[in-house]
C-alpha cells in the first residue's frame, strides 16, 4: 500500500515539472496564526510586537519503500509591528519548507499601508520574497531513469513578491485577500530545460473570521473562520470553529475537505500563547495523522486609542 502511495505522490512531493506550476505551498491547521506569511496586508494590524513560530509535522513518519523518511515538514517564524512613521506596519517571516528531496528556505519582507475606517482597520500590503530551493538529486530513486532529474544536489535563489488587503475590527470580524509569488519567478539552475520549468508557487488566499460573544455567558465566545488555498490548479477549503473561555483557553476543529479533521487546544497566560492541532487525515489511504505546535508573545505598544470603538477586545 505504501509504494503505491508513493507511486501516486512522489510526482507531487519531488517536482511537478509543468509548465506554469510548481511545489504547493504550505498547509497549516492553524492558520489564523501565520497571517503575516500568506499576506504582507496584516503587518502591524495586531497593534503591537507580535512574534510567533509554528512548526509542523505533515503526515508524521511517512517513509518510502526503501525506509526514508519523506513527510513534509515546516518551521516558520514571523514577526510585525505597527509603524506610525510610515502610517502601516512592518513584518517579516522566515521559513523551512522541507518535503521529501526538495527544500525551500523563504524569506519575506513586507510592509503593510494603514487606513482606519468605521468597520476596522484596513490594510493595505507589498511584500518582498527571497526563496532559496534546494532538491537532493543524489537521494532520488525515481522508478524509471528520467534525464530531467537531477543526479546531484542543485540549488537557485529566486525573488519574487506579494500583494494583499486585510480588514481587522479586533474581537469582532476580519477578512483578508492576497496573492504570494505573483511573478512565478523561474528557477532556471534547477530546470534549465524548457520542457522542465520549475516556477515559484503562485498562490491565492481567502481568509475571513467572526466573534460571537454568548449574551449570557461573556466569558464564552465562539470564533468561526475560513482559509481557501489555491494555485488554480488545485483548491483547499478549510473550515474551522474555536471556542474561547474568558480569553486565555480554546479548543476547537478544522476540517480541511477531502482531507483531514483537526482537533485544537490551546491556552494563554498574559501575553504569551501556545497552541497544538493534530490532524486525523480521511483519506483512508493509510496515511499518518500531522502535529502541529504554535507558540506566539506580543508585546503591547501604549498610544492613543482609537476613537473606534469595540464591544469585545478579544481576538485570535
Amino acid at each position: 500500500m505504501k509504494r503505491r502511495i508513493l507511486y501516486i505522490l512522489a510526482p507531487l512531493f519531488f517536482f511537478l515539472l509543468q509548465e506554469g506550476y510548481g511545489q504547493q505551498a504550505p498547509i497549516f491547521t492553524q492558520y489564523y496564526n501565520t497571517f503575516m506569511f500568506v499576506n504582507p496586508a496584516y503587518a502591524g494590524l495586531s497593534e503591537g510586537i507580535c512574534i510567533n513560530g509554528i512548526y509542523r509535522q505533515q503526515w508524521a513518519g511517512f517513509k518510502d519503500q526503501y525506509g526514508d523518511v519523506v513527510s513534509p515538514q515546516d518551521f516558520l517564524i514571523t514577526i510585525d509591528s505597527p509603524i506610525r512613521l510610515f502610517h502601516g506596519g512592518l513584518g517579516g517571516s522566515i521559513i523551512q519548507d522541507k518535503l521529501g528531496q526538495q527544500s525551500d528556505i523563504i524569506l519575506k519582507i513586507d510592509y503593510s499601508f494603514h487606513l482606519d475606517m468605521s468597520i476596522g482597520k484596513l490594510g493595505i500590503g507589498l511584500g518582498l520574497n527571497l526563496i532559496n530551493r534546494s532538491i537532493d538529486g543524489s537521494k532520488l530513486k525515481p522508478v524509471k531513469e528520467d534525464p530531467i532529474l537531477p543526479t546531484s544536489e542543485v540549488s537557485d535563489l529566486r525573488i519574487d513578491g506579494a500583494f494583499g488587503i486585510f480588514l481587522n475590527q479586533p474581537g469582532r470580524y476580519y477578512f483578508g485577500v492576497s496573492v504570494d509569488n505573483f511573478l512565478q519567478s523561474q528557477f532556471k539552475k534547477i530546470s534549465p530545460l524548457e520542457e522542465a520549468v520549475l516556477l515559484t508557487d503562485r498562490t491565492f488566499y481567502l481568509t475571513g473570521g467572526y466573534s460571537f460573544v454568548f449574551p449570557r455567558s461573556p466569558m464564552f465566545e465562539i470564533i468561526p473562520s475560513v482559509m481557501v488555498i489555491s494555485d488554480l490548479a488545485s483548491t483547499q477549503y478549510n473550515v474551522t470553529a474555536v471556542v474561547k473561555y474568558n480569553d486565555k483557553f480554546w479548543a476547537g476543529l478544522n476540517y480541511r475537505f477531502q482531507e483531514s479533521v483537526g482537533f485544537i487546544v490551546g491556552v494563554k497566560f498574559k501575553e504569551f500563547k501556545i497552541s497544538y492541532s493534530y490532524d486525523l487525515n480521511t483519506m483512508r489511504l493509510a496515511i499518518p495523522g500531522s502535529h502541529e505546535v504554535s507558540l506566539g508573545y506580543c508585546f503591547k505598544i501604549k498610544g492613543d486609542r482609537s476613537k473606534t470603538s469595540y464591544k469585545n477586545t478579544r481576538y485570535l
